[in-house]
């Protein structure tokens, strides 16, 4: 087909184009036959677009120490830097979808670009702390829509009938961005701190703009959808999830109990997303459909990713915690975030071979079990465990990941087609929500159990110490000696022993606490393996309950009649 024919008015050119070339959604591009090498073309364009629009956050998540640094805030501070981040990003696409809806992808596609182009270059000029928090809720926005354009690109690559796994990889893709940032972005630091990372990013931006120009995607339909009664909903529900994730995000940094503004941005968010909840429910045409993501399945669809996002922080925050708290820097954790890298990337080119329409919920029943069994193994982590020690674990937990994202997600398209179409918006935000809330509900979780049992490994271990047990004494003595040929006052070197003595049991507190919460998520996840197996085998066992009981039902009617 020629690209001329792109410039037709659109009935013109949906005439032009075979059943399965024909965009599935309004505000979403043609997928016209293109040959080979315009498929790579687009592929490629796909894959820098998705790691360009990824590469900043998961930057900002893994660093955020050196950030801190750089911008002379606290480690509390700076917390707030990927929460602003997802607060924007987890309900852009309220509004984002409907845009490309009515004003059509070219236009969302430029605007997107541009922004988040000035975003990366304001990254370089401002070194404050509160124009950097602005910066990264606008990246927020602006990584929504690159995410999207991303996606929407790969699947270009893809013909129709290997369509579904295009959409694996694309999602997939995104998630080899913190493996890319732990490895990459700790040698950009060395190099010119923060201000080398920007202009790395700058560059993925400079090449992403003129590549998204040339290479210009299919038409779209374009529709009127916008009602007035959408912006009041989003004017509801932002701001009711971002006080959400504020919570989730600093809750356990703060402490739940000892900053009040924790409670009050509760009650705001539940008063907020309630009222949304209540004008979306009593709409003719909802820009959320609350009645339809309430149905079984879809509820269900929403716990399965909320509980994979939650037990994945296991890696995200537990595993690198617990490395972090055994002293190891940046530098000495690379060979793990490279067993990741490619464990995450082997989990999306697995999932897309393997895929079958039909089974969808069993490549999340196995991710779940493979986190469990990773989990467990991590459970067993001593202070002398490295990260040579984590390697198969972390590489089931990182396949997992990727293994489950890209099915979920189709499961969710495939109850949006029988809808015809109309419950997209729900959906993205569904799935959106679920990852980036479920994430945070995650790492609180983690950080929260870890704190809790840290203090009561603590206490117990401190019970068991006596002045006057002779194995304290001795240990005090072996302990001091380290410091024989430095302090010569016998009282000196035993409040030196007493020192080390605490760190000692301190360290070993933590190893206690992170083991409890690797148990913990392994148990979570080997629970939430069955039932999602439980949920998958069921119609399967009772239909053939049912074929059994009609075949004997059948043969005794058969006999009767003889």
């Amino acid at each position: 087909m020629s690209r001329r024919q792109w410039n037709l008015p659109w009935d013109e050119y949906l005439a032009t184009l075979k059943p399965h070339e024909r965009p599935m959604l309004p505000g979403s591009p043609a997928t016209p036959d293109h040959t080979i090498w315009w498929r790579l073309a687009y592929g490629l364009v796909g894959v820098l677009v998705t790691l360009t629009g990824s590469l900043g956050n998961a930057s900002v998540t893994a660093n955020l120490p050196q950030l801190a640094a750089a911008l002379g805030v606290t480690t509390t501070e700076a917390a707030w830097l990927p929460v602003v981040f997802v607060m924007t990003n987890a309900c852009m696409n309220l509004l984002l979808v409907k845009f490309r809806m009515q004003y059509g992808l070219r236009l969302f596609t430029e605007i997107i670009l541009i922004v988040f182009l000035a975003t990366t270059v304001a990254h370089l000029f401002l070194n404050d702390f509160g124009s950097t928090l602005v910066v990264r809720g606008i990246a927020g926005m602006a990584a929504a829509g690159m995410s999207t354009l991303g996606i929407l690109y790969i699947l270009q690559a893809f013909p129709a009938q290997h369509r579904l796994k295009g959409i694996i990889i694309g999602v997939g893709l995104s998630s080899l961005a913190i493996p890319l940032a732990r490895l990459g972005v700790t040698h950009l630091l060395d190099l010119d701190q923060w201000r080398a990372f920007y202009m790395f990013e700058l560059g993925l931006v400079m090449v992403a703009l003129p590549a998204v120009f040339a290479l210009k995607m299919p038409p779209s339909q374009r529709v009127r959808v916008y009602e007035k009664l959408d912006f009041v909903t989003f004017a509801l529900f932002a701001p009711g999830v971002a006080l959400l994730t504020a919570v989730l995000g600093l809750g356990r940094v703060v402490w739940w109990t000892e900053a009040a503004w924790i409670g009050w941005a509760l009650v705001g968010a539940i008063v907020l997303l309630t009222g949304a909840i209540l004008i979306e429910y009593n709409r003719a045409n909802p820009l959320i459909d609350i009645k339809w993501l309430a149905g079984r399945d879809l509820v269900r669809l929403l716990l399965a990713i909320l509980l994979v996002r939650i037990v994945l922080s296991e890696q995200t925050t537990g595993a690198v915690g617990f490395l972090q708290q055994m002293g190891l820097v940046p530098q000495q954790i690379q060979g793990l975030f490279l067993v990741i890298l490619f464990a995450t990337g082997a989990g999306s080119l697995i999932s897309a071979l393997t895929l079958n329409p039909t089974k969808l919920w069993k490549p999340i029943s196995i991710a779940l079990a493979m986190i469990a069994f990773g989990a467990f193994l991590d459970s067993h982590a001593t202070v002398l465990t490295r990260p040579v020690n984590l390697y198969f674990s972390q590489a089931l937990l990182a396949f997992a990941a990727a293994f489950f994202i890209g099915p979920t997600m189709i499961i969710g398209f495939g109850q949006v087609l029988q809808t015809g179409g109309k419950s997209v918006i729900s959906f993205i935000v569904l799935f959106s929500i679920g990852q980036n809330v479920g994430g945070l509900m995650g790492s609180a979780l983690v950080g929260t159990v870890q704190t809790l049992r840290e203090k009561f490994h603590s206490n117990q271990l401190a019970e068991g110490i006596s002045m006057g047990d002779p194995e304290t004494v001795l240990r005090l003595q072996q302990l001091g000696g380290a410091y024989a040929h430095v302090i010569e006052d016998p009282a000196q070197r035993q409040i030196a022993a007493l020192g080390l003595l605490q760190q000692q049991v301190s360290q070993q507190a933590q190893v206690l606490a992170y083991n409890d919460v690797f148990l913990l998520i392994a148990i979570a996840a080997a629970i939430g393996a069955v039932w999602v197996a439980v949920n998958h085998l069921r119609p399967r066992i009772e239909a053939r309950r049912a074929a059994k009981h009609a075949s004997d039902a059948a043969a005794t009617a058969a006999a009767s009649a003889e």
